[in-house]
């Protein structure tokens, strides 16, 4: 357990491993878009977060497509999980288009022997999915093994904090409850926050790619009710983008991992 001593006005905690309710204050990790990036997702939490079991690790979704280790980053993210780890997940646009293909795979019939890829997953594949199944070894979405696509249906649409609603892509402020609309949460490119319809907090999210200069700059001002974490890691090629950021709600601080994949 964790130990309080009171020296006049000063409050010195003591900290124990073993007590989460101890004087320090856990760290709270949000991380955008991996899309496929295992070894980049790898070194940013082993090497830069380094996290223990009371520190939280927010994940904003699109763990999958584009990167060559799709499959390699939903093994990671599970084994975390496994080892009691505190891993929260959104569901993202491209988790979302996996599960749609994998169940229209299921669903279909063959004719005469004949096997054909059905339309979402060629739409997927354009997308990134191509990546994906080639991480798993298989050519249809059906083959994914359901523990995988039972992981990523658990995602949740969005997650409400003390000061921030973390979320995939965005929020549709049209209408008075913002919170309602899970197309808008996976697939919006552009929104307006509008703070009173979300008891005054902040958006944290992903899904567009942002530079870092901008990033930063949004960081550090108060006019913006929003974070956009995404740098578009698989963006390698393009200045100021190809890394994964990770952002501590606590102390504000940030974490850089350069991609490592490729």
């Amino acid at each position: 357990m964790g130990f309080l001593i009171i020296l006049g006005a000063l409050k010195l905690y003591i900290y124990s491993p073993n007590d989460p309710n101890s004087g320090v204050m856990k760290k709270s990790w949000v991380i955008p878009d991996i899309h496929g990036c295992n070894k980049t997702l790898q070194a940013l939490v082993e090497n830069q977060i380094k996290p223990d079991k009371f520190d939280a690790l927010y994940f904003l979704g699109d763990f999958i497509d584009r990167g060559p280790d799709s499959k390699g980053v939903l093994d990671y993210l599970m084994d975390l999980e496994a080892k009691e780890y505190q891993i929260h997940y959104l569901k993202g646009n491209h988790e979302d288009y996996c599960i749609k293909a994998w169940e229209e795979d299921r669903q279909k019939k063959h004719f005469l022997g004949m096997r054909r890829k059905k339309k979402i997953q060629k739409v997927w594949e354009t997308l990134g999915g191509k990546e994906t199944l080639e991480s798993f070894g298989v050519q249809y979405a059906s083959e994914i093994p359901e523990t995988y696509i039972n992981w990523m249906q658990k995602g949740r649409y969005y997650i409400e904090l003390e000061h921030y609603i973390l979320v995939h892509a965005g929020l549709n402020f049209n209408l008075d409850d913002p919170l309602t609309d899970t197309n808008a949460m996976l697939w919006t490119r552009e929104f307006r926050v509008a703070p009173e319809k979300i008891r005054n907090k902040k958006v944290i999210h992903g899904h567009v790619p942002v530079d870092l200069e901008f990033m930063y700059h949004v960081m550090q001002s108060k006019r913006y009710h929003f974070i956009d974490l995404d740098n578009g890691v698989y963006m390698e090629n393009r200045a100021g983008y190809g890394n994964l950021v990770a952002y501590e709600l606590n102390s504000h601080e940030q974490r850089i991992q350069t991609n490592v994949d490729n």
